[in-house]
């Protein structure tokens, strides 16, 4: 599930894309829902019906519901900073869990581990 909530900005840039993924080819079409999903996190299968096209006037419509909301720009900046925040710390708990449980190897600590090693160690080569 992607937002809801977009800056007027966005929702121009969004419009654009929507109006080139009817006119594109197969290939220009999911290059569009790529970037949506991608660059603005908006996926069409939330919004659309089933079988049926989203376009441009299917995006106004949401607007206009109440399905898609337009906030000021510092608004959503502060909302994308606070979820990227929430994506690093959860993927953060997730590596050290899969550390702990041997999942996985903590290449940062074998780094730290080998550069120790080597400056107290200065007489030998590293390879």
């Amino acid at each position: 599930m992607g937002r809801k909530k977009f800056s007027q900005r966005e929702i121009e840039i969004i419009g654009k894309l929507l109006r080139r993924k009817a006119s594109g080819t197969r290939h220009q079409q999911k290059m569009v829902r790529h970037t949506l999903r991608t660059v603005f996190d908006f996926n069409i299968s939330d919004f659309n019906i089933q079988g049926k096209a989203f376009e441009y006037d299917d995006l106004q419509e949401c607007i206009r519901r109440g399905r898609i909301h337009i906030l000021d720009e510092a608004t959503i900046e502060a909302m994308k900073q606070r979820h990227a925040e929430k994506r690093l710390h959860d993927e953060t708990l997730k590596q050290a869990e899969a550390v702990a449980n041997g999942e996985v190897t903590d290449w940062q600590e074998v780094l730290r581990q080998w550069n120790e090693y080597y400056a107290q160690n200065p007489h030998e080569e590293k390879e």
